[in-house]
C-alpha cells in the first residue's frame, strides 16, 4: 500500500518522498496547495482528509491546531503506522513553546492507538538556507548569536531514518533523537559554506530588535523561545547523537557535506 508524506512544500518532506520513491515505494504527497503530483491535504481542514484513504503509513508534521481530527481519520482509514517529525526535548508540559507543541503532537499520536515512531531532530541544516539571499548578493550573514552552537542534521539523513521507520519492522513505538555529527557555531557554519562556494562568507552580529522584526510573522511566544534557545547555546556545545548511524548503518553527514550539496543555492 501507499505511504502518505505530509508537508509537501517542506524540504524534509521532499527528501523523504524522494528516498521512498527511489527505493520503489508508492508515495502520495499531501500539501495545503494541490499542484502537480501533490494532493490537497491541510491538517487543519477535515474536508481534505480523504487524502488518507488507501494509505498504510504516514510521515506527519506537528500541527499548531492539533492532530487529533487527522489521526481519527487515519485510524478509521486503516493506517498502520505514523512517523512523526517531532523535536528533541518535546514535552506537552514544557515552558518552551516549540517543545510544548511537539510534545502535544506526540501525545495525540500516542493516544490515537496507531503504532508510531517519533523523529526528534535538534535542528535542520536546511534552516541555513535562510542565509542564501545574502550570500548570493555578497553580503554578510546577520545573526543575533553568531557564537551559538548547533549540531544540525542533513535532510538526507533525517529522510533516511524516516524511510527505514516507514518501511521496515522494528521501529514501532521508538523515539529517535537525531543530530548531525558535530556541534558548530554559526560562524563556523558560514565559513564552511564559504569553502563550498569558493569565497568567504562573513558573519555580523544582528541587533535583537531587527531580528524580532524580521521574524514578526512567527507567533511571539515561538519567537522568544527561539531567542532564548540561541542565547543558551552561545559558547556551549550542542549534544550530538549517533542515532542516524544506529538506524541506517551509515554515519551522519557533516555540515561541510551539506554545504557542498547546497553550494548552488548559495552561489
Amino acid at each position: 500500500m501507499t505511504i502518505l508524506v505530509t508537508g509537501a512544500r517542506g524540504g524534509i518532506s521532499r527528501a523523504v518522498a524522494g528516498q521512498l520513491l527511489e527505493a520503489g515505494h508508492e508515495v502520495r504527497v499531501g500539501g495545503r496547495v494541490p499542484e502537480g503530483d501533490v494532493v490537497e491535504l491541510d491538517l487543519a481542514r477535515p474536508e481534505t482528509f480523504g487524502a488518507v484513504q488507501g494509505i498504510r503509513a504516514v510521515f506527519l508534521y506537528a500541527e499548531l491546531g492539533g492532530l487529533k481530527p487527522f489521526l481519527d481519520a487515519a485510524r478509521e482509514a486503516g493506517v498502520e503506522q505514523v512517523v512523526l517529525l517531532s523535536a528533541r526535548g518535546a514535552d506537552p508540559a514544557a515552558a518552551d513553546a516549540i517543545m510544548r507543541v511537539h510534545g502535544e503532537a506526540e501525545a495525540a499520536v500516542r493516544e490515537s492507538g496507531i503504532p508510531w515512531t517519533f523523529l526528534r531532530p535538534g535542528g535542520f541544516a536546511t534552516n541555513r538556507l535562510w542565509w542564501a539571499a545574502d550570500v548570493r548578493a555578497g553580503r554578510a550573514v546577520r545573526e543575533p548569536f553568531p557564537d551559538s552552537q548547533s549540531a544540525l542534521i542533513h535532510e538526507a539523513d533525517l529522510a533516511a531514518v524516516a524511510r527505514h521507520a516507514l518501511t521496515e519492522p522494528g521501529h514501532a513505538n521508538a523515539a529517535y533523537a537525531l543530530t548531525g555529527p558535530e556541534s558548530l557555531t554559526a560562524r563556523r557554519q558560514a565559513e564552511l559554506i564559504g569553502e563550498a562556494i569558493g569565497r568567504p562568507v562573513s558573519v555580523e552580529r544582528q541587533d535583537l530588535a531587527e531580528y524580532r522584526r524580521e521574524l514578526a510573522h512567527l507567533p511571539a511566544e515561538l519567537l522568544e523561545t527561539r531567542i532564548r534557545r540561541l542565547a543558551a547555546l552561545t559558547g556551549k556545545p550542542d549534544p550530538t547523537t549517533a542515532t542516524v548511524e544506529e538506524v541506517t548503518g551509515t554515519p551522519a553527514r557533516g555540515f561541510a557535506e551539506w554545504a557542498a550539496d547546497h553550494a548552488a543555492d548559495f552561489g
